[in-house]
């Protein structure tokens, strides 16, 4: 007996379409920061796709897009961004009719309203994510609002977290059921780092911490560690004589004073600062350059900021 082998695979081809159905896009997201992306893939399922704006080693103050990363804007699914207090290459872009629509600022203050679980477009302001700054310390400032640097504080970043859920939900063929184990896991595993942070950084507790600017502010604050000075009051900016004659003699009157670094920023004009004074230095890195993107890369992340902090202790000190 012949087989028509052509026609029996033709039928198993449309067997199989029909079985299967259309296979869905990718939902595609972009973010502004990795410590963003970090977030995102915590509580992403397997079907999303993301691609982070700012690039390794540079600053979120004074970057410049790529023609490759609008094309990503444009194809975008959601945005997912702090706010133009932070991010202020994207402020006019994402404002604009073409982009609004699909832009989630994770930062709610008293102008920026929160992600609407109902419909995923921006509701009314209702709270704020953590409190102003009342250290009363020296720092720049973005704007009038409260400081941006969010995602360094592990609860606000829960919160972020919580929005992202809430924007990936509601996307076409979004994977409910995974999306929600994966917060709960996000949940659980960033609980217990916090209490292992809190833990290990005990004994930094008396050390005098300075850094560059003020983004490591919020970090310090949620573990009760001692900010006694920022050298620059604007990152795009070298300090002022008389600010860098105050921020000296912090120095010199300091508790075994350690200086937090970042790869982002010159290093030149800080040493120059500090030559001759005996002063502790550690490098910390808000934007996570070198962590891991994957779904565990925002606990590492804030193990790492606790590792930069625990260089501070003299026995530990390069």
């Amino acid at each position: 007996m012949i087989v028509n082998h052509s026609a029996g695979a033709a039928a198993l081809s449309l067997a199989a379409l029909l079985f299967t159905g259309p296979a869905l896009a990718a939902t595609q997201v972009v973010t502004s920061l990795k410590p963003i992306e970090l977030l995102v893939r915590a509580v992403a399922s397997g079907e999303v796709e993301v691609t982070t704006l700012v690039q390794p080693g540079a600053s979120p103050h004074n970057y410049t897009m790529k023609p490759s990363q609008r094309r990503a804007l444009e194809n975008a699914d959601a945005i997912f961004w702090v706010g133009p207090e932070l991010e202020t290459f994207l402020t006019r872009l994402l404002g604009s009719s073409e982009f609004s629509e699909r832009t989630y600022s994770l930062m709610h203050g008293e102008n920026v309203p929160e992600i609407d679980a109902d419909d995923g477009h921006h509701g009314h302001a209702e709270h704020r994510h953590g409190q102003e700054n009342e250290t009363g310390h020296d720092g720049h400032d973005h704007g009038d609002g409260e400081d941006p640097h969010i995602w360094l504080d592990p609860a606000l970043a829960l919160n972020m977290a919580r929005d992202i859920h809430k924007v990936l939900s509601q996307q076409d063929g979004a994977q409910r059921a995974i999306l929600d184990a994966n917060l709960e896991r996000f949940e659980q595993e960033l609980s217990a780092a916090e209490s292992d942070i809190t833990t290990r950084l005990k004994p930094v507790a008396d050390i005098d911490l300075f850094t560059y600017h003020d983004a490591f502010t919020r970090f310090a604050e949620h573990y009760d560690l001692t900010l006694e000075g920022i050298l620059t009051l604007n990152p795009e900016l070298s300090p002022g004589a008389r600010h860098i004659a105050e921020v000296q003699q912090k120095l010199q009157q300091a508790n075994q004073p350690c200086l937090l670094t970042e790869p982002q920023f010159n290093r030149q004009w800080w040493r120059s600062i500090t030559e001759g004074l005996d002063i502790t230095f550690s490098t910390w890195d808000p934007l996570a350059t070198d962590i891991e993107p994957d779904r565990d890369g925002y606990v590492a992340f804030q193990q790492s900021l606790a590792d930069a902090v625990l260089k501070c202790l003299p026995q530990n000190a390069q």
